[in-house]
């Protein structure tokens, strides 16, 4: 199999050319309720929940329950308008087209009070002729259809069979039908996330003039040729010939620092037209590759491309040029049925360990560069190298991959389908097809993104019945299945980009999949494919609960964010896990006592007299639940990476359900709105490191495991402590002879019975823990890793532990010393709203003092940290 290969062109401007201008229409527009009776100024890009706030028609639409409150907003129908001049002549001009990157979504556009076409798909571009309608003085208008009333209408009027799911759970308190409609699956409503289906121009929007030809976009998809060893470039550009005669002219494409130059002839006909073009790299120039976080450097090389073409016309683009090959390998695995599931990167096998991506906001005119850089920053703060872009919410803008890009987060991307079963019209199909075509040109030059995939779950849905389809009709909704990811996506998709795999689902078995005819039988299996797995009833630190799967691309728990979070958009009488707030929070069916059933198993649930407190002590409580669940199961595949049991494991990605929070409500999230890390996200930070002991028991036997992300071997020694939980001094100590843990690979490193280790320290279960580092000549290699012996609520010597810190400050960093008076499980330092993260947090402190570090995400002081501080360990809830 070749390699599929990447390599990214990102476009820094296009300039000025001769042949062309532009005039963005960003900026404010006038925006008007569907009866008149409302009118406000509004900024595009936007949306109409967002100028209404703005101009304090509304609360924060997230505060309460604004939710339910401001439903009407999203079932009017809105009218955006603009009056313009154009700031240059143009009758000068032969074409003029008026650009939309985004609309979001059912709209008629009007140019000088002239129809020139509609929108009905949020993830379309749009480019109308405005030629024979301009003038010296312009307005534009767009009369938006509410995108509920659009999808019941569509619903309604469907021939044929129905599409389910026709609504989400009461429990989500959202609107039906999103499957008619191409706009954001999750703005109806989610497990995570509220109803609010926006309406607005959410991305750029222009006026373009040209004469002669036009180039609309060019791309790049490069070759790499293993027998040669060697790199090529395909080049493709696609122009709007608007001259009555060919357009003659040629192409200087050079990469300067590749020591590579070329000049092509090339001539356009009219009309609209695409060009290819080869480069061929410079062979004598070693190429430095793109790797992911952790694996190497993000190199990048300076790119021109000119096109001087007869009549004056030079097109002048610049843009940053990475390669990098990528092959998914599914293969046979001695001593299996299955096939392999797994990534090598540059020809090396990459262990895909991240999260999930969810919209970061319901408004995207509230996402800035600044909150995006947060979030994936804290995505390599955590040692994750891959993030998948969930299929239920958008393709992102072009800013997440150039951050994704830099910072080296392989990006796993869905098209947008989730959860559902899709209508197969025509005009469904073409407007699928228009929207595939356009966002794998706009990202297939992105080296972070490694993969496409069609849906989310739908094949699950399809094969496991989630829907209840009479069995008699299964075979009609097979073969719409069929029809639209493999007939329309897939062939969409391979038609303009071969150079990364393409798979049809996730959960899928793949190469599986495929050999049974699009759709699994059982697409959930451990042999073949990826696997999503969600158990809130089974006790998660058991670790036999969890699948030995090739590929773990979905798992997860609930947890609460911080008080300080929620805070924002709530009041008093809210502050209780049983307010009415708390429920409606709450979208997942039974999720908050799904919460306290996993902490029952093990803690004892708080009982402060003060309700407040104890709203307190249950959020920091699921949050150690969250962290400790994920835990366990993230250890679980790390350590499955190696070995195959009964023909099951050779685990080579594990990507937990989810990064980050659309609002302030309880989620599987590690990030919470806002950006704060959870305990979840600390946990990620230690058990992704690139080096790491994994611990478990299985038959009163302690087993440690050496995990190891790195590209050599590394000689160590491992320390595993006894430590009773009424002393701060270890009872006992073993520390191994050296072993060489393997680069890439997972190897047992020991094993002992629980009960000689026990003996060794005088000790018993409930009154003793485990700690265990890697190290080499005295220097720490790993996190200090941890293992419980008994349930935390059966604990003997467990007590309250007095923990103070001093602070002080150390650059555009604060220090904190902490002591403690006792051994303290889930230490928790809090700064509340302070943004920022700390160095180490909800760690198990067995020693009576350490430093931890507190990076600040903007201006703050020494005293109002102190202000600010809380420290909370597990006893102080007893």
């Amino acid at each position: 199999m070749r390699p599929h290969l990447l390599l990214l062109l990102a476009v820094c401007g296009a300039g000025s050319a001769a042949g062309a201008r532009s005039y963005s229409l960003r900026g404010s527009w006038s925006i008007r309720s569907g009866n008149g009776s409302l009118e406000l100024p509004g900024a595009v890009p936007g949306c109409v929940h967002s100028a209404l706030f703005q101009q304090g028609l509304i609360q924060d639409p997230y505060y309460r329950f604004n939710d339910l409150d401001y439903r009407w907003i999203s079932l009017d129908n809105w009218t955006y308008s603009k009056k313009f001049q154009i700031p240059f002549d143009f009758s000068k001009w032969q074409k003029v087209n008026l650009i939309f990157e985004g609309v979001d979504t059912v709209s008629e556009v009007l140019f000088n009070n002239v129809t020139i076409g509609k929108t009905d798909n949020m993830f379309n571009r749009y480019s109308f002729d405005v030629t024979g309608v301009v003038a010296a003085t312009n307005s534009v208008e767009l009369r938006f259809q509410s995108a509920v009333l659009y999808a019941g209408q569509r619903s309604r009027t469907h021939a044929g069979h129905a599409v389910p799911p026709a609504c989400p759970p009461p429990v989500q308190r959202g609107e039906c039908h999103v499957n008619f409609v191409r706009k954001e699956q999750c703005s109806f409503s989610w497990d995570w996330g509220p109803a609010f289906p926006t309406q607005g121009i959410w991305k750029d929007v222009r006026i373009e003039a040209y004469n002669i030809c036009h180039l609309n976009y060019f791309t790049f998809s490069p070759i790499y040729d293993n027998r040669a060893k060697e790199w090529q470039l395909e080049i493709q550009s696609s122009f709007d010939v608007v001259s009555s005669k060919p357009v003659g002219g040629q192409v200087i494409v050079a990469i300067p620092e590749l020591q590579t130059q070329q000049t092509y002839k090339i001539e356009l006909q009219p009309g609209e037209r695409i060009v290819n073009l080869f480069l061929e790299i410079n062979k004598n120039i070693t190429v430095r590759t793109w790797w992911p976080h952790g694996h190497g450097n993000q190199t990048g090389y300076n790119m021109t491309i000119l096109f001087e073409l007869h009549g004056g016309l030079n097109i002048e683009k610049s843009a940053k040029v990475y390669f990098r090959t990528v092959e998914l390998i599914q293969e046979p695995i001695q001593g299996s049925p299955g096939l392999s599931f797994y990534f090598k990167i540059n020809g090396l096998p990459v262990f895909l360990k991240g999260s999930n991506w969810i919209p970061a906001d319901s408004f995207q005119d509230r996402v800035t560069s600044d909150v995006l850089r947060l979030l994936l920053q804290s995505v390599v703060d955590a040692n994750m190298n891959t993030l998948r872009v969930w299929g239920g919410g958008i393709y992102e803008q072009d800013e997440f991959y150039e951050l994704c890009d830099e910072l080296g987060i392989m990006v796993w991307q869905d098209f947008m389908f989730a959860c559902a079963l899709y209508p197969t019209d025509p005009g469904f199909m073409e407007s699928v097809r228009a929207e595939v075509a356009n966002q794998v040109r706009r990202l297939k030059s992105h080296p972070s993104v490694i993969i496409w995939s069609g849906n989310n779950e739908n094949e699950a849905a399809l094969s496991m019945n989630w829907f209840h389809v009479n069995v008699t009709d299964l075979q009609t909704y097979i073969d719409d299945y069929v029809t639209l990811y493999v007939k329309n996506i897939r062939e969409t998709v391979l038609a303009s980009d071969q150079t990364r795999p393409f798979i049809l689902s996730s959960p899928t078995n793949g190469a599986e999949t495929i050999a049974e005819g699009w759709v699994s039988k059982d697409p959930l299996s451990n042999y073949f494919g990826d696997v999503h797995f969600y158990d809130y009833v089974s006790d998660c630190w058991n670790w036999k609960v969890f699948p030995k799967a090739r590929f773990a691309s979905e798992y997860g728990y609930q947890s609460w964010p911080s008080f300080s979070t929620l805070e924002k958009v709530s009041s008093k009488e809210d502050w209780s896990f049983k307010s009415k707030f708390s429920r409606h929070r709450q979208h997942h069916v039974d999720g908050n006592e799904q919460m306290l059933h996993q902490a029952g198993l093990h803690f004892r649930l708080p009982q402060s007299t003060d309700p407040v407190r104890t709203f307190k002590d249950t959020i920091y409580l699921t949050q150690v639940v969250q962290a400790q669940c994920v835990k366990a199961e993230t250890e679980f595949y790390l350590r499955s990476r190696s070995e195959v049991v009964a023909g099951q494991g050779r685990t080579m990605g594990a990507l937990y359900w989810q990064l980050n929070d659309i609002w302030q409500a309880p989620s599987w999230a590690s990030l919470e709105y806002g950006g704060k890390w959870k305990m979840l996200h600390y946990f990620a930070r230690r058990f992704f490191a690139p080096l790491l002991p994994v611990g478990f028991e299985d038959q009163s036997v302690f087993y440690v495991y050496g995990v190891s992300d790195l590209h050599s071997d590394r000689t160590v020694t491992l320390t595993v402590r006894v430590h009773a939980w009424s002393s701060l001094q270890p009872l006992c100590s073993r520390v191994t002879k050296c072993f060489v843990i393997p680069a890439g690979q997972a190897v047992l490193l020991y094993k002992e019975p629980v009960s000689t280790l026990l003996r060794c320290g005088n000790c018993t279960r409930e009154r003793c823990v485990l700690a265990f580092y890697l190290s080499a000549d005295l220097k720490l290699l790993s996190p200090v890793n941890y293992h419980f012996l008994s349930s935390l609520k059966e604990a003997s010597g467990l007590r309250k532990a007095n923990i103070t810190a001093t602070i002080s400050q150390q650059g555009d960093a604060f220090v904190f010393d902490l002591e403690t008076s006792a051994v303290a499980p889930f230490v928790w330092l809090d700064v509340g709203s302070v943004p920022g993260r700390f160095s180490d947090n909800g760690f198990l402190m067995t020693e009576k003092a350490r430093r931890v570090s507190f990076y600040p995400w903007g201006p703050t002081s020494k005293g109002e940290l102190e202000q600010s501080f809380q420290v909370t360990s597990l006893a102080d809830l007893y």
